[in-house]
């Protein structure tokens, strides 16, 4: 039975490995066996500390990778053991195919968690990891040139360049590499530049965006050099749509370029409690395109940059972060002026917002028609948690004390007289 088995395959031209291939092929499976249980247990006692080492370097801004750093250690452990293994021996093709699989799926899997750690969609990583198996597979079964020169032949010609599946493929690889590579270093720039404690937090948040408007700069231009893309062939078409492109987004730069302003003459900081218009809130954000302020209400209103720059702002906290804030009260006529003045300096100074430092103060504003009216003025030091509270808490505590000690607040009186009615009847 097994003669004939062979003899079939030797018709079909098919070869059956030798006893020498099989033995390779074992010895092959079991160093593969062996550099991922190498893999496993390396990555499950390393993973742990280059996780802990991340996370101090990170911090908390990429927390995705730092989740699959036991599995990308595991899998680049794979591959760091099995690249010499494939590349140092003349092993036979059967030998050479299984090690080249192992080597391939190793690099492919890292790939994916490395690109899956970054937030990329499956629908991008997953090719991704696809092109890294077939190249390594193909260079450990003696090269890409075959591969390389299949690819190029798919395609078709504009003018003296060539698109082929080879270009796209290249184009999708160097993308991906380039906004995975960014995107690290965004966040990376980003958290050190947040630790350095020279810098306040205005000058930190100017310093990351800067940093990150350098590093999509350069990553373009690298990107271009990378792809041999000739950028005056598209030096017509490039003024023109630049020019277009202009127009339709002067906003967007005026905010993008106001936004910066912002952060370098600190006029508004994250923090600040601010009024633009009808917006009352403290600032949370200063975006690329607009400042973000919460309000009491707990609604966030997104106010473009170009407005603070343009439009007149109230900062309470610009300098200090005192405000104040000013409670009319009127008391009725026949009443102890003296005595209802120092109640209400009682009130005020009870409320627990209220600062002693500066103190609060009573004035007589005047003698009106139905009483005397006065004003309490009182100091603050965090207007972002809102003045309504504060005037309310002051006018309650008064209200107790005025019923307590006999002080009445005077209530409109108006006399009418009517004019054309009946006579009245004086019998």
């Amino acid at each position: 039975m097994i003669r004939e088995l062979l003899d079939r395959f030797a018709g079909m031209g098919m070869r059956m490995p030798s006893p020498a291939e099989l033995a390779e092929v074992a010895v092959a499976l079991g160093l593969a066996v062996l550099a991922l249980t190498i893999g496993v247990v390396v990555g499950r006692r390393i993973g742990a500390q280059v996780a802990g080492l991340w996370h101090r370097i990170a911090g908390e801004h990429i927390n995705g990778i730092q989740a699959r750093l036991c599995r990308i250690t595991r899998y680049l452990i794979v591959a760091l053991l099995l690249s010499p293994v494939a590349g140092g021996y003349a092993w036979h093709p059967p030998a050479t195919l299984l090690l080249g699989i192992a080597l391939g799926l190793a690099m492919a899997l890292a790939v994916v968690e490395v690109l899956r750690g970054l937030g990329l969609p499956r629908l991008a990583t997953w090719p991704m990891g696809a092109i890294a198996f077939t190249s390594l597979l193909s260079k450990t079964m003696g090269g890409l040139g075959v591969i390389e020169a299949l690819l190029a032949r798919v395609g078709f010609d504009i003018g003296t360049r060539r698109l082929s599946l080879l270009s796209l493929l290249t184009f999708l690889v160097t993308v991906t590499i380039i906004y995975a590579l960014v995107r690290i270093a965004n966040r990376l720039l980003a958290q050190w530049i947040g630790r350095a404690k020279g810098l306040d937090p205005t000058q930190q948040l100017l310093g990351q965006k800067l940093a990150s408007i350098a590093i999509v700069t350069a990553a373009f231009f690298v990107g271009i050099d990378l792809l041999g893309i000739d950028l005056t062939t598209f030096a017509v078409f490039s003024g023109a749509f630049g020019l277009a492109i202009g127009f339709g987004m002067q906003k967007t730069v005026g905010n993008l370029i106001a936004g910066i302003i912002l952060l370098m003459d600190r006029s508004i900081k994250p923090g600040d409690v601010i009024v633009v218009g009808d917006s009352f809130g403290w600032v949370n954000k200063i975006g690329v395109r607009a400042v973000s302020v919460i309000t009491r209400d707990g609604k966030e209103h997104l106010i473009p940059n170009e407005n603070l720059m343009t439009q007149e702002v109230e900062n309470w906290s610009y300098t200090d972060r005192n405000v104040r804030v000013r409670i009319a009260v009127t008391v009725a006529y026949g009443c102890d002026l003296e005595l209802a003045q120092d109640l209400m300096l009682r009130a005020a100074t009870e409320s627990p917002r209220v600062l002693d430092t500066p103190p609060p103060n009573v004035w007589l504003n005047a003698l009106g028609e139905n009483g005397a009216a006065h004003e309490i003025l009182v100091w603050i030091s965090d207007p972002e948690s809102g003045v309504g509270n504060v005037r309310s808490d002051v006018l309650n505590r008064l209200w107790k004390l005025f019923g307590e000690h006999g002080i009445t607040v005077p209530a409109p009186r108006r006399d009418v007289l009517i004019r054309g009615g009946p006579e009245p009847d004086r019998r």
